[in-house]
């Protein structure tokens, strides 16, 4: 048996600011000794490295993976995936718009139930601007349709699931489309989809580096449609 029980892999581009409260709070909702924190300094180009190395000592649940060059989202959360030696595996954002005590609730979540092997625990967001929340349902439509498994709100966080599962995938991609990836596969394979409400506050700190206007959420939307139809043709 794995000694630690959940990695949390947090990708941090750029997040300098927001790295000490991300910490402090991960500090204060971790009771147990059997959750680490992976923080992926995922190419960054600011004094992330330099934050996360001068708070470890303080966080001894912490620890860091560097990604030299920055390749996208996914990369940096499958190269702390690659990382980790725990029983189960999570990620979530490090913006301090998802909570780090909702991992901890997903953890829970998995622990109480008879199945925790073939469960795949997610979070559902509240509190979103009324446009966003449509672009969220029109691209969880969409999404659902065109891989023909039931998909919604795919960008939420945290992600909780078994190691086994991880193990499962193959080619999964670099870019944003891992969150999407990730649920589809989870449905493909059957397994059992818990979704909790999480709330979604603004940023405190920096902006986000995708969703900035509706030139980003075009490429986001390009972006993930050709990721869809890819993976659909891999399928037949």
């Amino acid at each position: 048996m794995l000694e630690t029980k959940l990695s949390v892999i947090v990708p941090c581009y750029n997040e300098e600011k927001n790295i000490p409260l991300m910490l402090d709070r991960f500090g204060k909702v971790i009771k147990r000794k059997d959750i680490e924190v992976i923080l992926v300094n995922n190419g960054s180009m600011d004094n992330s490295q330099h934050v996360m190395e001068s708070l470890l000592p303080g966080h001894p649940f912490a620890r860091i993976c560097k990604v030299e060059k920055n390749q996208g989202y996914g990369f940096g959360i499958l190269s702390g995936l690659r990382s980790a030696k725990s029983e189960y595996l999570a990620w979530t954002h490090a913006d301090m718009q998802t909570d780090p005590s909702d991992v901890v609730r997903a953890l829970e979540i998995v622990e109480s139930s008879a199945g925790p092997r073939n469960m795949y625990v997610k979070g559902r967001r509240q509190g979103r601007p009324p446009a966003d929340v449509f672009f969220t349902w029109g691209m969880g439509v969409f999404e659902s349709v065109c891989l023909g498994v039931s998909l919604s709100d795919i960008n939420a966080q945290p992600n909780v699931f078994h190691r086994s599962f991880y193990e499962l995938w193959k080619d999964p991609p670099y870019d944003f489309s891992l969150d999407l990836y990730a649920f589809y596969m989870a449905r493909k394979n059957g397994f059992k989809v818990i979704r909790f409400p999480v709330l979604f506050p603004n940023r405190i700190h920096g902006h986000s580096h995708w969703n900035f206007g509706l030139k980003s959420k075009w490429k986001f939307i390009k972006r993930t449609l050709d990721f869809s139809i890819k993976l659909k043709k891999r399928l037949k």
